[in-house]
């Protein structure tokens, strides 16, 4: 007789309780918050019990942790163990692409929520302009970090533990609107942008190995540009109304409800079983896998394309509202341009995917980075002096070029690469693309100052947005489809095993050659 399938979380109880801590502790930061309202919720100047906050963050630390280990399975258990796969209908396939869509939406509000708390962060702490800059610096490192992190966990303990360990930190986190010290809402923001930097490559991984081929890659393209404008358009409403009435700090806990969502709908997220499958059967892929053999090309040109993205859109887009407004000739403001950009994703995303599912990936793509190339040598050639229309349509199609970009590169990821290795390189290429923001800004400041001013910083991101697209035409690999051979692999897999198979061999090789002097032949 077959034993019953197991739960979905291998220790429910332990997660639970891991849960019910973490609520506790974020419960407490909460009642302080509402405590402060007397002082306008200003909480740098509000006297609190040192024992009470670092009990609460204890128990923030201590729920996380437990629920963690709660949902990774032992690496002990047989094979027999693990979850049998829930059987996949039209009903749950799109049940899966609405609950995952709202963690993307849940993850884009935490970055986006940045922009609007920084001048009541300012007015509270007393922080000049330079003090304030390190908020995003701090927060996008995290990402970068989390990327990297959550990327290689999603190959090793699971795309679905992942998520729920995102999630669970999401929710331990939002305790950064209770920090009495700017100190300790630098170290929150760094933990947020851990847990929001490994989302998007988990959720496209699962997406990839969840969904049948043909429609898959344009629903995930529009997943991408679609929760990146909601999740600053829902962080911008949250913002207008809640700031006015309770301060800067609300934004953060505002989002609780919707974490306490998300794990909630955790029942409805199964893992893939595609991965399941193989984890029974194959060996830990390292993550050096990425820089070997066929994936070394694949690797090169995703990361060619992410980061030329980062160094636009972070570093470029950063300060032209700035430079907009500095010029004094159109009157176009940085919400003007913000409004804009959210509201040229929406069609930029659905061209892009039409054109990505009935055309051609790769064609796309070099299609998007000849678009903002075009936008930016037009903006150096004509500068902020040229006339009102012309630069008016120069800034929409930059905004148009790189909505479709980020909107492509997650998708484009997680179908080139082996099963093994998804998570591993959707992380990497978030991590390169994010790492716009730690160096970007500084570099494009640094241009700005020399001759030439915006025109130079225009022709110098895109210059390496011209060579990422030609990357892609010359060495991009197109997508394919996951066509399952009688051993359950497909042929991306198979390409994988090989190169791993030949490396064991040859290290057992290496390992039974005996060494000079020590019983092989004489020296």
């Amino acid at each position: 007789m077959s034993a019953p399938p197991a739960s979905l979380i291998p220790r429910p109880s332990l997660f639970w309780t891991g849960v019910a801590l973490t609520c506790a502790g974020v419960a407490e930061h909460l009642w302080m918050f509402i405590d402060s309202a007397s002082m306008h919720f200003h909480m740098s100047m509000m006297d609190m019990s040192p024992a009470i906050m670092w009990a609460a963050m204890a128990a923030i630390v201590v729920g996380v942790v437990l629920s963690g280990i709660a949902v990774v399975q032992p690496r002990t258990a047989h094979p027999g163990a693990a979850p049998a796969p829930a059987q996949i209908t039209a009903a749950s396939r799109r049940r899966l692409i609405a609950i995952l869509t709202f963690a993307l939406l849940v993850d884009q509000m935490k970055p986006a929520t940045l922009a609007f708390i920084s001048p009541g962060l300012r007015a509270e702490y007393g922080l000049s302009a330079t003090d304030v800059s390190w908020l995003p610096t701090v927060a996008l490192t995290g990402t970068v970090l989390g990327s990297l992190v959550w990327g290689r966990a999603a190959d090793r303990i699971g795309r679905r533990a992942t998520i729920l360990i995102a999630s669970l930190l999401f929710l331990g986190t939002t305790v950064c609107g209770a920090m009495p010290t700017y100190g300790g809402t630098l170290v929150m923001c760094a933990l947020m942008g851990m847990a929001a930097g490994g989302m998007l490559p988990v959720v496209y991984a699962l997406m990839t190995e969840s969904l049948p081929p043909g429609r898959r890659a344009a629903i995930m393209v529009l997943q991408a540009g679609l929760t990146t404008t909601g999740g600053y358009m829902a962080a911008s409403g949250v913002a207008a109304i809640l700031i006015p009435l309770a301060g800067w700090r609300v934004t953060w806990f505002a989002q609780l409800p919707l974490v306490l969502i998300l794990i909630a709908l955790n029942r409805w997220i199964p893992e893939s079983a595609a991965f399941t499958t193989r984890q029974t059967r194959a060996k830990q892929v390292p993550a050096s896998a990425l820089f070997k053999g066929p994936q070394r090309a694949k690797t090169l040109v995703v990361s060619a394309y992410a980061l030329a993205w980062g160094l636009v859109y972070w570093g470029f887009i950063t300060f032209l509202p700035s430079q907009l407004e500095s010029s004094g000739r159109h009157g176009m403001s940085a919400a003007t341009l913000l409004f804009l950009s959210s509201l040229l994703a929406v069609p930029t995303c659905a061209i892009g995917a039409w054109l990505y599912m009935r055309w051609s990936a790769r064609g796309t793509m070099v299609v998007y980075a000849a678009l903002t190339v075009g936008a930016l040598l037009t903006l150096a050639a004509v500068g902020l002096d040229g006339s009102r229309p012309l630069l008016l349509a120069t800034v929409m199609l930059l905004f148009a070029g790189t909505a479709g970009v980020i909107a492509l590169i997650g998708p484009y990821t997680a179908e080139i690469y082996p099963m093994a290795i998804r998570g591993t390189a959707g992380g990497w290429a978030a991590a390169i693309g994010k790492s716009g923001g730690a160096f970007g800004p500084p570099l494009i400041a640094l241009i700005l100052s020399a001759p030439g001013g915006i025109r130079t910083a225009a022709v110098s991101v895109a210059l390496p947005m011209a060579l990422a697209g030609l990357a892609v035409a010359v060495r991009g690999t197109s997508p394919q489809a996951a066509v399952q051979t009688p051993e359950g692999t497909t042929t991306l897999d198979a390409e994988l095993d090989e190169l791993v198979s030949s490396e064991a061999m040859a290290a057992q090789a290496t390992a039974a050659t005996p060494a000079p002097g020590k019983g092989g032949t004489p020296t």
